[in-house]
Parts: C-alpha cells; sequence; structure tokens
C-alpha cells in the first residue's frame, strides 16, 4: 500500500513537471520561435503556448524599438586629423524568424558594421565638413545599416551621433578662433550701436531744430496775425468814432464854424447891419429879440430913406 502511494505520488510530481514544462508564455511586446528537434517549427504570437516538453522549445524574440551603443573610436579625417566619434543605434525586428536564424550576434555585427562605415564616410571629408556635416553623416550611416541588417529581419529606425571631438590642440584652436570671432563680433556690434546712437542723436537735434524753428514760425505769425486783428480793430473803432461824429457832431461843427466867423469879425470892431430875421441871430441866441438901434443908425436910416 505504501509502495502505490509512493508511485501515485511520483506519477503526479512527473505529470505537473511536464504541465510546467509544456506551458510557456510570450510577453505582448514579443513573439515566439517554436522548434522541434531543433529545426524551425513556427512562429507563435503572444499569450500562453502549449509546446511537447524535451521535443519542442520555444525562442522570445524582443519586438520593441531597441538602442545599441556603439563606443567611441578614432576616425582620421581626409585632412588627416583624427577625430573621435560615437553613437547610437535604434533598430526594430520586424521578422523574428531572421532575426533568430541569419546572425549570431545581432549586436555585435550591427556596431561592428556602424563603425566600419563611420570610418568609410568620415574619411572622405575634412575636419571642417564633418563638423558640419552631422545630419549627413547621419543619414548615409543609416541608409547602408538598414540595407545591410534588411536580410537580418531588422530595421535601422535612426542613428544619432552623440559626439564628434577633434584632438586637443585643434579645440583648443577652434576655441580660440571662436572667442576672437565673438570679440570681433562684439566690437562691431558695439561700433554699430555707437553709429546708430550717434545717428539717433543727430536725427534728434534735427527734428529738435526744426521743432524750435517751426515753433518760432508760429509765434511769429500769431503775433503778426494779432498785430493785425488790433489793427482791424482800431480801425473799425476810428471808423466808428468817425461816423458817430459825422452823424452826432456835424451840426455842432458847423455851428462853431460860424461862430468862429463872428467872432473874428467882432474882435476887428466892424459894425454889421443885420437884418431881423438873419440866421446870424439864430446862431447867436437873438432869435425873437428886439434890437434898438442907436441914435446915429436912426439917422442913417433915415437918409436911406430919403434917397
Amino acid at each position: 500500500m505504501f509502495e502505490l502511494e509512493i508511485i501515485a505520488l511520483i506519477v503526479a510530481v512527473l505529470v505537473v513537471t511536464l504541465f510546467s514544462l509544456s506551458i510557456k508564455k510570450v510577453n505582448q511586446y514579443e513573439k515566439g520561435i517554436v522548434e522541434r528537434f531543433n529545426a524551425y517549427e513556427k512562429t507563435v504570437e503572444p499569450g500562453l503556448r502549449i509546446i511537447t516538453p524535451f521535443i519542442e522549445r520555444i525562442y522570445r524574440v524582443n519586438m520593441r524599438e531597441q538602442v545599441i551603443d556603439v563606443p567611441p573610436q578614432e576616425i582620421i579625417t581626409e585632412d588627416n586629423v583624427v577625430v573621435t566619434i560615437d553613437a547610437v543605434i535604434y533598430y526594430q525586428v520586424i521578422d523574428p524568424k531572421r532575426a533568430l536564424y541569419e546572425v549570431e550576434d545581432f549586436e555585435l555585427a550591427i556596431v561592428k558594421l556602424a563603425q566600419t562605415t563611420l570610418r568609410n564616410i568620415v574619411g572622405e571629408m575634412s575636419l571642417d565638413v564633418c563638423l558640419t556635416s552631422r545630419e549627413k553623416i547621419n543619414v548615409e550611416l543609416r541608409s547602408v545599416l538598414d540595407q545591410a541588417t534588411d536580410k537580418w529581419g531588422t530595421k535601422v529606425n535612426r542613428i544619432e551621433l552623440q559626439r564628434i571631438d577633434p584632438p586637443a590642440d585643434i579645440q583648443m584652436a577652434m576655441h580660440k578662433q571662436k572667442t576672437a570671432e565673438q570679440e570681433r563680433r562684439q566690437l562691431r556690434l558695439l561700433a554699430t550701436g555707437r553709429k546708430e546712437a550717434a545717428a539717433q542723436e543727430k536725427e534728434a537735434a534735427i527734428l529738435k531744430a526744426q521743432g524750435e524753428k517751426q515753433a518760432a514760425i508760429l509765434q511769429a505769425e500769431g503775433r503778426a496775425k494779432a498785430v493785425e486783428l488790433v489793427a482791424e480793430a482800431e480801425a473799425k473803432a476810428v471808423k466808428v468814432v468817425s461816423e458817430a461824429a459825422n452823424q452826432y457832431f456835424k451840426e455842432y461843427a458847423q455851428l462853431n464854424k460860424k461862430l468862429d466867423i463872428i467872432r473874428d469879425t467882432f474882435s476887428q470892431q466892424t459894425k454889421i447891419v443885420v437884418p431881423a430875421n438873419s440866421e446870424i441871430l439864430n446862431v447867436i441866441g437873438l432869435e425873437g429879440a428886439t434890437i434898438v438901434p442907436t441914435a446915429k443908425d436912426a439917422k442913417r436910416a433915415e437918409t436911406e430913406t430919403s434917397k
């Protein structure tokens, strides 16, 4: 009885072990390659997969975009300058079967291919072109690697050069040149600023002078206009006074003239015979008065009458 229990326990352990060996999990970002007797059998999708233990086995292939760091390497440019370049490669597996069977170590293969291609590309450039053609190098390197890795079931999405370092002495010379250019640019900007400031000051002075001139002209015109208005007002006042004098004092002026004549006449002690109805009586205010002639005047009047 005890032996049967041991045998049953062993069988149960074997069954559990075989079941666990037959259940395989493929993650969402992976695909599974199933081999039967070390030969390709099929490609399975993510999920739980059942295989036959000891007969079949499964390899998981990562289908996500992955990054490979290309170690720094020294490359001689066309003008015999040694530069140190390193890069990163972004790739993605598109065919897990070819990625597993067409190349033994994909990452090592693509790193070596990238280094070789970099030597060929940079070796045909001068240092100045190399330093300013980072994007061009990226495009050419990606094109070569993408074509070479296509048979490996992978796709190179992009390549980025992290740094391109010339020798220390050249870096120092470039730094000095850059500093000199910056100082020269600063001096040029300073001179330009001073020139612009002088031009602005000159323009401001011209505008100020023009403003003062215009203000003086306006003031002179204002004064002239004021004088003109005053003269017109005075002329109008004189005219009004003259018209009033002519209108209201004309008769008095004539009367004054007559009085002046009478005064001058009487001042010479000249005797004048004035008729009773003469206008002179009105002038001197004797209208309606009784005039008594003297004896001599009466005798003269009688003589004149007898004649």
